[in-house]
C-alpha cells in the first residue's frame, strides 16, 4: 500500500529536495499539480484533500491559507509545513523527534506537523536538555550566532551565489542585526527559556552546511558544572537517538587542523553536538545539514514517522 503525498510549493528549494527524497521512495505515490494550476486555489485544495500527507514549502500567509483548504472531517491528511506560521503553536506538534521522550509519539500520532527552522534545530538541540535537566536556569541569558551555506536564502541567493563575479560575496556576510530573525520565538519557546536569545547568523560563500555556537560561562548555570558535564548530559540525553551524535569533549579529532568544518553534516539528516573550551568558558556547537536536518529531512523524518515508517526510511545518518 502506498501514501498519496503532495508538496504545496514544490519549485522552491524545501519542495525540490523533498522531491528528490520521495523519487527515491516505492512506498510514496506523489500527486503533483499541473504548473498552469499551481496558484489554483481549488485545484490545490483537491490535492490537499486527496493525499494522505501534504508539505507546505510556502510563505507564512500561504501556509495558513493551504491549511485553510483542509475539508471538514477530513481526519486522513496529515499536514507537514515547513514555514514559521505554527512552529510555536500548541495545536500542532513541533518536528522535533528528539526534543524529549513524548515528542516522538505525539508526532505519530499527529495531524499538524511544524517542521522547525535550521538555526532553532541546532540551537534548541543544544540548549533544551540543559534547561531540562535544570542545568541551564529559564532566565538563561543566551547569546548565539549561526555560519549557513547560500542555500538557505532560497533560489534567488543560491542564483547569485552560483553567477559568480561578486567579490563581495566572497566573505561572511552577517544579517538579520536588527536582531529580530524570525527563528527566535521557537528558539526560546522550544528550548524552555523565558526569553529569545541574543542571536546573530552569518551566510558564507558555500551552498549548504550550517553550525550554531552558543556562548556558557559557568557562573551562569544553575550549579556548579564543568564543560565535561554538559557534554556527559547531553550524551545522556541523546543515547540512541539515530540522527544525534555528541561528540568527544575538545578532542582533536573534532577539529580539522584546528579549524572546524561546517560541512561536514552535509548530505545527511544528522546532528553533531559538540563542547569546547574549559572551566572558565565553554561554548556548544551544533552542526547539520540546513537542507537536511534544517528543512526537507526533518520533513521527511516527520513524515516517516506519522505514516508508521521507519524514521530513518530515505535518510542518511
Amino acid at each position: 500500500m502506498t501514501t498519496k503525498v503532495f508538496v504545496d510549493g514544490q519549485e522552491g528549494t524545501t519542495g525540490l529536495k523533498i522531491f528528490e527524497y520521495l523519487s527515491q521512495r516505492r512506498d510514496i505515490e506523489v500527486l503533483r499539480i499541473d504548473e498552469a494550476k499551481r496558484k489554483d486555489v481549488a485545484e490545490r485544495g483537491r490535492l490537499i484533500n486527496a493525499s494522505d500527507v501534504t508539505f507546505l514549502c510556502l510563505p507564512d500567509v500561504a501556509s495558513r491559507e493551504s491549511v485553510s483548504l483542509v475539508e471538514p472531517g477530513n481526519d486522513k491528511t496529515c499536514v507537514i509545513d515547513a514555514s514559521t506560521a505554527f512552529r510555536t503553536d500548541d495545536n500542532w506538534a513541533y518536528g522535533l523527534p528528539e526534543l524529549s521522550r513524548a515528542q516522538r509519539e505525539r508526532l505519530r500520532t499527529a495531524k499538524r506537523i511544524a517542521v522547525p527552522g535550521c538555526h532553532a534545530s541546532a540551537f534548541v538541540l543544544s540548549m533544551q536538555p540543559l534547561v531540562a535537566g535544570g542545568l541551564g536556569p529559564a532566565n538563561f541569558a543566551a547569546h548565539a550566532y549561526s555560519i549557513t551555506g547560500y542555500s538557505g536564502g532560497g533560489k534567488k541567493m543560491i542564483a547569485e551565489y552560483e553567477a559568480g563575479g561578486d567579490a563581495r560575496l566572497m566573505s561572511p556576510r552577517p544579517y538579520a542585526l536588527g536582531l529580530t530573525h524570525k527563528h527566535l520565538p521557537e528558539m526560546s519557546v522550544r528550548s524552555g527559556l523565558a526569553r529569545a536569545p541574543i542571536f546573530t547568523p552569518i551566510v558564507g560563500p558555500f551552498l549548504k552546511g550550517l553550525a550554531v555556537t552558543t556562548y556558557f560561562s559557568p557562573d551562569q548555570l544553575a550549579r556548579p558544572a564543568k564543560p565535561q558535564d554538559v557534554r556527559a548530559m547531553l550524551a545522556e540525553y541523546y543515547a540512541n537517538e539515530p540522527f544525534i551524535r555528541v561528540m568527544p569533549f575538545d578532542a582533536e579529532s573534532n577539529l580539522d587542523n584546528g579549524f572546524f568544518d561546517v560541512q561536514a553534516c552535509n548530505d545527511t539528516n544528522r546532528v553533531d553536538i559538540f563542547v569546547f573550551g574549559n572551566d572558565e568558558r565553554f561554548v556548544t556547537v551544533a552542526r547539520l545539514d540546513n537542507l537536511g536536518k534544517g528543512a526537507s529531512g526533518a520533513a521527511i523524518q516527520c513524515m516517516n514517522l506519522a505514516i508508521g515508517a521507519d524514521e530513518g526510511a530515505g535518510l542518511q545518518s
